[in-house]
């Protein structure tokens, strides 16, 4: 039986490498791990997760067709736990870094019902920073 742990990696279809990389490395503190500039391919750490960006104009990324923008997106969202989780610290941290996010709501994740806060990365990549759960409705693992 498949048995699913956590999300390994993600892959993102970038149109602009430099200002994704400001918002994922700068905005939200991920490091770059690896980059294969060759293929156009640059993973980054998100703790114990990959997201990897692929440029649309880069041998990997022409095979994927059109970029995101507005007629169409790479994926509904993607949610980053976050610990710990200081509202004020992340939004402050985030407007720095030219971005805006959203208002912190009470969401349902993996670990059960807690804050979380929606934000739109540079290609209009919904992201989702996702706090610890309330006691009271931490899932059972």
């Amino acid at each position: 039986m498949i048995r699913v742990r956590e999300i390994d990696h993600l892959v993102l279809r970038v149109k602009n490498l430099e200002k994704m990389l400001a918002f994922y490395c700068e905005g939200l503190g991920c490091s770059v791990e690896r980059r294969q500039d060759e293929i156009g391919l640059v993973q980054l750490r998100a703790g114990r997760s990959l997201i990897d960006l692929v440029p649309v104009d880069g041998k990997l990324g022409r095979a994927g067709g059109k970029g995101p923008g507005s007629e169409g997106r790479n994926l509904d969202h993607l949610c980053l736990r976050i610990e710990p989780f200081d509202s004020l610290a992340i939004t402050t941290q985030l407007r720095e870094h030219g971005a805006s996010p959203g208002e912190v709501e009470q969401r349902y994740g993996a670990e059960g019902e807690g804050p979380s806060i929606y934000v739109a990365d540079p290609d209009g990549n919904t992201v989702e920073l996702k706090g610890p759960p309330a006691a009271s409705h931490a899932h059972s693992r």
